[in-house]
């Protein structure tokens, strides 16, 4: 923006003088211009105007969350810190310059004092104390002095009851604001509110409301100081002190005046006040404010904008040189230099920075501004993921920024959970409008502002419901009269306080209404608690004899009577015995606490006596001795479920003896697992989870698996142990329940693991999978799947019906196999994995009729068309892929893929192979023998391929014939 420069007119005085006004008449008088202002909402006001004036074809609104560039743009309406530079524009503007001296974006401003320029005239905005400092920085710049259009008066002190209509008051923070708009909505009718947080959309629904009339009073931050126009003839003060991001302080007579100047528009004369706790102005500041008479400003934040991007180091030393010039100070450590001084320490960062490419990247990824305002490491975590993509791919994955973006997605919520939302989707506005950030600008940037509209909407909604009610002021005015407060108790749980509402009791804690003010909250509380006395002892004693069916734990740890919450599980000394802690009010009598607190722990410990009644009884058993007692005491110590390899020496100890003491209390020793099937129930499975992770002390349980699957798919990052303690074993890229595990077990041994065979429809039916997801399994558990491909065999009667005429009448066609064919899916269509426990397939193998075929002819003669089939011959890999990882799940993108699990030994398959379609044997000395042929091979009964899908149903037909 530097380079020719026409003339430069530092354009001062107070509010209502006009200066933006005439800013933008000056910059509509020239061919290009670009405008910076110093909030959002005062941009998207001003481009409004020019749009009207010179349609939207040719004005561009940027900001950090909006971008809307026509084609033919020629002027430019902009945030300070989205100014675009190197357009050369014949006009460039700057409004509220005196914002050279903020502590936190005083930097931005005087960059832009000392190098924006436009090629014809450049305007600088502001207040009067900046005539000396803009004199000695900038030469060259004349001064425009602008007089008040009407006089600013001092009113001293009134009660928001006797606030006068159109008048505004003034908080420093959102509780203050929505502590004033409380009580003007209960003693006034209702309030509009306008705070710089809120979005364009719903500030000006909310200003609509104002100015139409609906109410008579605003309530507003110092965002209103900021130029925006409103009719507003009086301003009070609800205090003179702010926090400004590092500590509490006064405001300055200038930070006054441009606040308390909002009242009087043109030339109507406003008056300016305090109200509530503010104490009165002093004689020095009203003149102050009222003459316009400010200390000259004499020095300006700065921060250095040649930046070097050569390394990370060079660009934080240049962020950091201290100015050279004695009207400039050094700026405090901005946000995004904390960010990039963090980010550029990572491990997972650092090595990425290996040029000034990557350097500029990651300063652009740390301007990115704390929105959300949570803490200094959630926002930097969020900026490291961003710049990895977009280090790694170039740009931010589509679905990871629709994941984002769907989680704010919600318009339901209280005001603050609405503009937290509105705070968290403006980070993604905001990355949407980078370039080359995202696939799909366009997109990105219509879905984050629709968001934003969809919130800006609700959030008006729940503004103007909370703040705008007519009723009376009936709970202020009891609240000064402590003594004459009556609480009452629904059978809902509302508490209301003199007929208000003012919180809830859940379960046995009072939540008190988000919508009390700061000054209401103790009192409002000590009155419902007081009230809640009676409440509070009538149900501790329905709680104590309720039943154990109204109450349930929580995979997390819970415990609910209902839908409350009413405690939590704590581990214990002992897995099987967690501690119960009561969620009561600190407020409430101690014997009520206590016999919360002993009906849980009554709840919880005959939840485990049901669940794990077994094992209990096992642990009791005196009759166990030796080693079988140990052995039990590691299956208690294992919540009934041990993989067999952690123990392989202990179960080669046992004896038969000790063993058959085992399994008369339904121990079962499998070749993968030792285990306890009743305890695989879901009931039993959940509640093993629950304590386990308790006894482990994780931060988040991991939930347990959907009730009835036989298989699941293997989850990411599980903790080591979680397959065991849910009932399944990881094997491939699915867990499968360790009990259909055994009998896929019992099934594998009778097959010849070394020839190699194939998976029979017995094998499929137990695990519910399809012949690749059978494979994959197979692989996990230590055996090597080789692929084949071959012509399907089809039945003969499949043949003879596609030959045959068709049926004239119903009664000549086939038996109906509507039902058979509702169950098999159509060819290439893979059943899901994830279908209940199926019934056992019985081993009875049906066989075709034999059929004559003429000499000289080949059985399948007659087929339209050869149709071929996959298929998998398995032989045993010496635990070949073995799974390391059983006890967790698969890796994240780029980890190893997911193995069986090492462990119970290979399989005793038959020996000698089996047949071979070259005639040979597997695993046998005659597969190379010389073969003989024969025009009329013997004819041999067809056998129906146990992997063709329909051939159930095909055995059901040969049979009925």
């Amino acid at each position: 923006m530097t380079g020719m420069t026409g003339r430069i007119t530092a354009v001062l005085g107070p509010t209502n003088t006009g200066k933006t006004h005439y800013a933008i008449e000056r910059m509509l008088s020239y061919r290009t211009g670009v405008i910076g202002l110093p909030l959002r909402l005062l941009a998207r006001e001003v481009y409004d105007r020019i749009v009207a004036a010179r349609g939207p074809s040719v004005v561009a609104l940027v900001t950090g969350e909006e971008r809307i560039v026509p084609p033919r743009t020629q002027y430019w309406v902009c945030t300070v810190e989205a100014m675009p530079t190197g357009m050369g524009s014949d006009f460039l503007a700057v409004d509220e310059i005196q914002l050279c001296a903020d502590p936190e974006r005083g930097h931005v401003f005087t960059d832009r004092l000392l190098h924006a320029r436009g090629t014809h005239e450049t305007l600088f905005m502001g207040s009067d104390s900046m005539r000396s400092v803009i004199a000695q920085l900038v030469p060259k710049a004349q001064f425009m002095q602008r007089d008040r259009y009407s006089r600013l008066t001092y009113a001293g002190s009134k009660k928001i009851s006797r606030m006068p209509p159109r008048a505004a008051i003034v908080g420093f923070s959102v509780e203050d604001v929505y502590a004033i708009a409380e009580l003007l909505r209960r003693q006034k009718g209702g309030a509009a509110v306008v705070m710089g947080a809120l979005s364009p959309r719903t500030r000006n629904a909310q200003v609509e409301m104002y100015q139409n009339g609906d109410v008579d009073y605003l309530v507003a931050t110092d965002a209103i100081g900021m130029g925006l126009n409103l009719d507003v003839t009086h301003v009070a003060f609800s205090s003179t002190v702010k926090f400004d991001g590092r500590r509490m302080r006064p405001l300055m007579p200038n930070e006054l005046a441009q606040i308390a100047g909002r009242a009087g528009r043109y030339q109507t004369d406003g008056t300016f006040g305090v109200t509530g706790e503010a104490s009165p102005f002093d004689e020095e500041v009203i003149e102050a404010i009222e003459e316009h008479r400010f200390t000259p400003q004499k020095k300006l934040n700065w921060r250095n904008s040649r930046l070097e991007f050569g390394t990370v180091d060079r660009l934080i030393g240049s962020l950091e040189m201290a100015p050279d010039d004695p009207s400039l100070v050094k700026a405090r450590e901005a946000d995004d230099l904390q960010a990039l001084k963090t980010l550029s320490d990572l491990k997972t960062v650092r090595p990425r920075l290996r040029g000034s490419k990557d350097v500029r990247l990651l300063w652009d990824v740390c301007r990115i501004p704390d929105f959300r305002g949570i803490s200094h490491g959630e926002h930097t975590s969020l900026l490291e993921r961003i710049f990895e993509f977009l280090h790694e791919y170039g740009r931010v994955p589509d679905d990871w920024m629709a994941q984002q973006i769907k989680r704010i997605d919600r318009t339901e919520g209280n005001i603050d959970t609405l503009s937290k939302r509105l705070a968290y989707i403006r980070t993604w506005t905001y990355v949407a409008q980078r370039e080359n950030w995202v696939d799909d600008e366009s997109h990105w940037r219509g879905a984050t502002r629709a968001v934003e509209d969809r919130l800006s909407d609700a959030l008006h909604g729940a503004l103007t419901q909370r703040f705008v009610d007519r009723r009376t002021s009936v709970l202020l005015r009891r609240l000064k009269q402590k003594e004459g407060l009556v609480a009452d108790v629904n059978d809902k749980g509302e508490v209301t306080v003199e007929g208000e509402f003012v919180g809830r009791l859940e379960g046995f804690r009072f939540q008190q209404d988000k919508a009390a003010t700061p000054d209401e909250a103790k009192t409002l509380a000590q009155a419902a608690m007081a009230a809640l006395a009676p409440e509070f002892s009538l149900r501790a004693d329905r709680f104590y004899n309720a039943p154990d069916t109204e109450m349930d734990f929580t995979e997390q740890g819970g415990l609910m009577w209902g839908e409350h919450a009413v405690g939590k599980l704590v581990a214990g000394d002992d897995a099987l015995k967690p501690r119960a802690v009561a969620f009561v009010d600190d407020g409430v009598a101690q014997d009520v606490a206590d016999k919360v607190q002993r009906r849980l722990q009554h709840f919880i410990d005959r939840k485990i006596a049901t669940l794990f009644e077994p094992l209990l009884n096992m642990s009791r058993d005196e009759t166990l001795t030796g080693l079988a007692r140990g052995f039990a005491f590691r299956l208690v110590e294992n919540l009934g479920v041990i993989p067999r390899e952690q123990i392989a020496q202990e179960v080669k100890d046992l004896d038969q003896d000790a063993r058959g003491a085992l399994r008369k209390h339904g121990v079962r020793f499998g070749q993968y697992t030792i285990f306890m099937p009743l305890l695989l129930k879901p009931a039993p499975t959940r509640l093993r989870l629950l304590l386990w992770a308790l006894n482990a002390k994780f931060d988040t349980f991991p939930d347990s698996p959907p009730p009835g699957l036989v298989t699941i798919p293997a989850v990411v990052d599980a903790p080591e142990g979680y397959y065991a303690m849910s009932g399944y074993r990881l094997s491939g890229q699915r867990a499968i329940r360790i009990d259909m595990l055994e009998r896929l077990a019992d099934l594998l041994r009778s097959q010849d693991s070394r020839g190699g065979f194939e998976a029979n429809p017995d094998m499929l039916s137990i695990t519910g999978m399809t012949l690749e997801q059978f494979a994959d399994l197979m692989g996990g558990m230590g055996y090597k799947a080789e692929q084949g491909e071959r012509v399907k065999v089809k039945a003969v009667d499949q043949v003879i019906e596609s030959e045959a005429a068709p049926a004239e009448n119903a009664e000549d066609t086939p038996a109906d196999l509507s039902g058979v064919a509702a169950q098999i899916p159509d060819e290439g269509e893979a059943p899901s994995a994830e279908i209940a426990e199926p019934a056992p397939v019985e081993d009875e193998a049906a066989e075709f009729a034999e059929t004559e075929v003429p000499e000289g002819v080949a059985a399948d003669a007659g087929l339209s068309e050869t149709e071929m089939e996959v298929f998998y011959t398995f032989t045993w890999g010496g635990n070949r892929g073995g799974n390391r990882n059983a006890g967790r799940g698969p890796r994240r993108e780029g980890g190893d893929r997911p193995q069986g699990k090492k462990g119970g030994g290979k399989p005793q398959g038959k020996k000698g192979g089996k047949p071979r379609r070259d005639g040979g044997r597997d695993g046998g000395k005659g597969g190379n023998q010389p073969q003989s042929f024969s025009a009329k091979p013997p004819r041999k009964e067809k056998q129906i391929d146990p992997d063709n899908p329909f051939a159930a149903a095909l055995m059901g037909l040969k049979d009925k014939k």
